[in-house]
This record gives structure tokens, C-alpha cells and sequence, in this order.
């Protein structure tokens, strides 16, 4: 049985390209189980179209990873695979949310809902227990309905009718799940994680790894269709033998911690970084992704992940403004927020904000109040995002329920866009827009800032690509008419 893995190719994100850690754990839950022929194809630094690799390789079961901006390009693979004769699968945020979809497509046979390593070995298992193949030894047939035991799984029945078997629940003990197949992925072609660090080869062996997985708070905002609201997270222990296994066997030269909230226990996130200096391994530089709790840490936090080879901590502020943040059920403090900030910087981290404009509370005033508060933390980097009502978030109720979705294409959701994708009476599309290239000019535009991006070997490296950034978030591009 050949399995094939992908990540279809986006041109929504920034430039920075990650190993994709969801396909790394289905592959590693497929080598676990046994099934060795297993590719993993991410479109974003593979050298050539996925439809040149089916056309010269016959794969027996195609998954492909489907986020919402990016459902057209999973169609459009599961398409090329269908052609070849492979049974295709759609898992990932967006089919969860929407399985009837993507199951309404022909090129589309199965759609998993959820976690999905269990879900894709019982697949395995059906397809290489009742399949068989065509008289030219390709394409597997499968008789009526093999799926029907399988939680989390969506299929059509001979009648063409679409079943959805009952949702398969959270994995609970989430340290028994293997762990990804780093081995497959082709490290040397991913970039580093810190554009701000001088003198690191912008395509360090740069690795990704998950310490927990799920997160309890319910801001409007984020949809968790895959991981949901309960925090699950790994032992301090486990989660060192897998950084022990990433630097000393698969000579990792950078890590990322891509929790969606890795130190909701400050005890331990405490003893992680112990145990790092303890076995050594702080020599390896790392950085959390997304967002830190503010709320959850201390100078000792500060202080200990320094000494274990952090290098930049990032935080969710979200808004400047707390009634804002109240609205939007953040449940952290401007407080927080800033000693989180001054603690940081203390501990000789590296520092990186989240903010988001065109929530629902948001006005012009409050709006400025971000702008202000970004000037005042000052962080090394500054995200600034408008808000996207993604299906599942609270946000998409209030959006479609109060005021007006300007588009249902999907491709219009991605996170980093300078178009807001709803307007509500009091709170026009044309001010968010107007307000997130003013936060960009007037942190960017700084004259400390202009001398610290000049003087940074990163800039020269990306420098088509930072020119790109520049005409858009600071020039103020002319966005596309809405119907």
C-alpha cells in the first residue's frame, strides 16, 4: 500500500516555510502501524507540481491537508489523485467544520473529521482488508460501505448518500500517539524561524513540535475544530526525550513550539526548561510560534527559558483597549500585558505581539488605543492582522448575524491580508483597513526601526520578498471592489 501525504502549495502565508506537523504525525502514526510506503509532499518547497509526481508515481491512498484559504487547492489535488485511480481523503480545519463540502465533490471519497492518526490507520486497515485491484493492477475497488465502523469519518454509501459516523473523541493520554516522521520531511528545504538573529543560515535545519495539544479558553475568534477546547499536554519528560531525539539524531539547529497555548501550567513549562539545561540541550536555539498566556508567566519563567536556549517569545495581545479584549473573551489584562513585555525583555528575550483590528467592539478610538499600545510594548516584531470570521468561531455567527460577509471564497481568509472580510454598522470595512496600514507605518516607520531592518543580514536575503511586504502593508495597496 503507497500512501501519499500533501500540503497543497499556498501563496497566502508570509514567506517563512515550516515543516507541517499534522502530516508529520499522520506519517508517524502510519510507520507505527506498520505501513512503510509512506510520501509526504509539501507543495511549498517541493521542486516540482504535485501533478508531475502522480503523473510519474501510482499511489494507492492520497490524504491531503485542507485549512480553510486553502480548500480550492485541496480539491484540485484530490482531483489530479482521483484521475490516477487513488482513493482520496480531505482532513484538516475546514472539512471538520464542513464536511458536506467537500463531500458533495466527486474527486472527494473520504473526509476525516477531527485528530485524525487513529482515524487514517482504521482506513488503512479497511482499505487493505477489502480492496482490490483492477485487472491492470491499479486502482483499489472496495466493496459497499467498508467505513462504517471508523469515528471521525465522513464517506457516500452506493446510494450516493453522504453518512457521517459518529465523531471520534479527543485521545486523551496524548503521549502514546507517535511521534512525527521528522526523517521525511526535507529539512534542508525549510527556513529558519528567527529573522531577527544575525548570522543563522536562512535554511537552518529548523524543526516544529507540539508539548500539548488543545487550549480551554474560547475567544471569539478561533476556531480549535481539530484539537478542541480541552488542554491536553505531554509530561515534561516526554516532551525532552522528543527534543533529546530532534537535536542529537535529526541535528536540529533550531526548534519551535507550536502549542496553542504551551504554558497554560507555569509549573510545568517550568521543569521543560530544567530539564533542558539539565540534559544540555539549551545549545540549540528556540522560539515559541504563537502566542504565549501573558497571564501565565513570571520572571522565573523569563528567566529559565532564557538559560534553556530561547531566543523569542511571542504573545496574543490582540487589542490595546481592555473592553475590547473583555468583548472578544480574551481573558487577560493590559497588565498582564505589559509585565509580560517588561519581563521578557528583562530575561533577554527577543519579544513578538499579535494584534488584531476590525473585532466587533473595535471603533476608530479603540483601534488607535492597539496602535498606541504596540508603540508602548515596542516589541522586536509586531503582527498586526484583521480580524477573519472563520467558520465555528463565534465571530462568523456575529459577522453573518449583525452585519455583512463580504465574500464566501474562501481564499479570502487567509490571516495575513490587508482586505477586511466583514463590515458591521459601526464598524466600516474602509477604517479597519485604513487604521491596519497606519499600525504598520507608524511602527514600522520608525528611524531606529528602518536602521535595525537595514543593518540585518536577513533583510538582504529576502529582500524581493520584504520589498513585496513594504508596498503592501506600507504603502496602503489599493484592495479589491466588493460586491
Amino acid at each position: 500500500m503507497r500512501i501519499l501525504l500533501v500540503s497543497p502549495k499556498s501563496g497566502l502565508w508570509n514567506s517563512r516555510k515550516h515543516i507541517h506537523m499534522g502530516l508529520g504525525y499522520l506519517a508517524g502514526a502510519l510507520l507505527a502501524a506498520g505501513y512503510e510506503e509512506v510520501t509526504l509532499f509539501d507543495a511549498e518547497v517541493e521542486p516540482e507540481p504535485l501533478a508531475a509526481l502522480l503523473a510519474r508515481e501510482r499511489y494507492d491512498v492520497v490524504g491531503i491537508s485542507s485549512p480553510t484559504p486553502l480548500i480550492y487547492e485541496a480539491w484540485e489535488a484530490a482531483a489530479l489523485a482521483k484521475a490516477q485511480g487513488a482513493i482520496t481523503i480531505l482532513g484538516g480545519p475546514h472539512p471538520t467544520l464542513l464536511p458536506d463540502e467537500s463531500m458533495h465533490r466527486p474527486e472527494v471519497d473520504l473526509v476525516v473529521r477531527g485528530e485524525a492518526e487513529e482515524t487514517i490507520v482504521e482506513i488503512m486497515a479497511a482499505v487493505e482488508e477489502t480492496g482490490t485491484r483492477g485487472e491492470d493492477g491499479t486502482g483499489l475497488r472496495l466493496p459497499d460501505e467498508p467505513w462504517a465502523g471508523i469515528r471521525g469519518l465522513s464517506y457516500r454509501n452506493l446510494a450516493g448518500e453522504i453518512v457521517h459516523n459518529p465523531a471520534r473523541p479527543l485521545r486523551q493520554e496524548i503521549e502514546t500517539i507517535p511521534w512525527p516522521a521528522y526523517h521525511l520531511f526535507k529539512i534542508e528545504r525549510y527556513t529558519n524561524l528567527q529573522p531577527l538573529t544575525d548570522g543563522l543560515d536562512p535554511h537552518a535545519r529548523a524543526y516544529t513540535m507540539l508539548t500539548s495539544r488543545g487550549c480551554p479558553y474560547q475567544c471569539i475568534y478561533c476556531s480549535k475544530p481539530i484539537t478542541g477546547h480541552t488542554w491536553r499536554p505531554r509530561s515534561p519528560e516526554d516532551v525532552v526525550a522528543e527534543w533529546r531525539y530532534l537535536v542529537q539524531e535529526m541535528r536540529a539547529t533550531e526548534i519551535g513550539i507550536t502549542d496553542d497555548v504551551w504554558n497554560l501550567r507555569l509549573d510545568r513549562a517550568k521543569e521543560i526548561c530544567r530539564l533542558l539545561i539539565a540534559e544540555g540541550l539549551n545549545r540549540v536555539p528556540w522560539v515559541t510560534i504563537h502566542g504565549m498566556r501573558a497571564d501565565h508567566t513570571d520572571a522565573e519563567l523569563f528567566r529559565l527559558m532564557k538559560e534553556a536556549g530561547c531566543k523569542r517569545v511571542g504573545f496574543g495581545v490582540e487589542s490595546g483597549n481592555q473592553a475590547v479584549l473583555d468583548s472578544i473573551k480574551k481573558r487577560q489584562t493590559l497588565d498582564d500585558v505589559r509585565r509580560a513585555f517588561r519581563e521578557a525583555k528583562a530575561a533577554g528575550l527577543q519579544t513578538m505581539g499579535f494584534f488584531i483590528f476590525g473585532l466587533p467592539a473595535d471603533t476608530e478610538e479603540t483601534m488607535e488605543d492597539t496602535i498606541r499600545f504596540a508603540l508602548e510594548l515596542d516589541p522586536d516584531l509586531a503582527n498586526f492582522m484583521i480580524a477573519a470570521p472563520y467558520p465555528g468561531t463565534e465571530l462568523w455567527e456575529i459577522a453573518r448575524r449583525d452585519g455583512r460577509l463580504f465574500s464566501m471564497d474562501w481564499r479570502d481568509y487567509a490571516i495575513h491580508d490587508e482586505k477586511a472580510r466583514y463590515e458591521l454598522p459601526t464598524l466600516p470595512a474602509e477604517l479597519v483597513e485604513r487604521k491596519w496600514h497606519e499600525a504598520y507605518r507608524r511602527f514600522y516607520l520608525r528611524p531606529g526601526r528602518i536602521w535595525r531592518r537595514i543593518t540585518s543580514p536577513d533583510t538582504w536575503r529576502r529582500l524581493p520578498q520584504y520589498a513585496s511586504d513594504f508596498a503592501r502593508f506600507f504603502l496602503g495597496r489599493k484592495t479589491a471592489a466588493r460586491g
